[in-house]
């Protein structure tokens, strides 16, 4: 099932059950990307790739979290734990992240092939590593790795 059906499903699903917040969070995610089509296909319509989609539930992953650390400095609780609750229902969609063990062999494969340089470097593991690690933890194993 691509990924965009089984995100419908689940609306289907929390819509019948009465889960208004998981109904509410499911809309939005559809609406983004049903947003990124418009934008990307114009008036002819389209549909967006498994890994487009993945590319707009990263982010909004990433929106979450830094929300998520500036509701808890601010002392709101409350909103902190509803951006966490909208980060584990994006979570489930997206590919298991690697850990930082996993993300250093990738990196000293990829010093042992000839890039020496912290640019050099990240470009080929960004790209390796797409969807499956933090470009900060990427960013600070290579910095370990190269110093």
């Amino acid at each position: 099932m691509a990924l965009n059906e089984q995100i419908v499903s689940e609306l289907k699903n929390s819509m019948k059950s009465g889960d208004q917040e998981t109904t509410d969070f499911l809309r939005f995610l559809i609406a983004q990307v049903k947003g990124k089509e418009k934008e990307r296909f114009g008036a002819q319509g389209g549909a967006l790739s498994d890994e487009e989609i993945l590319e707009i539930f990263t982010k909004e992953a990433k929106k979450r979290k830094e929300a998520i650390a500036l509701f808890e400095q601010g002392g709101r609780k409350d909103l902190a734990d509803k951006e966490k609750t909208e980060l584990i229902m994006i979570e489930k969609y997206l590919p298991a992240q690697l850990g930082k063990d996993e993300i250093r062999v990738v990196v000293k494969e990829i010093i042992a092939g000839g890039a020496d340089t912290f640019p050099l470097v990240v470009k080929e593991a960004m790209a390796r590593l797409k969807g499956q690690a933090d470009g900060k933890l990427v960013s600070e194993v290579i910095k370990e790795e190269l110093i």
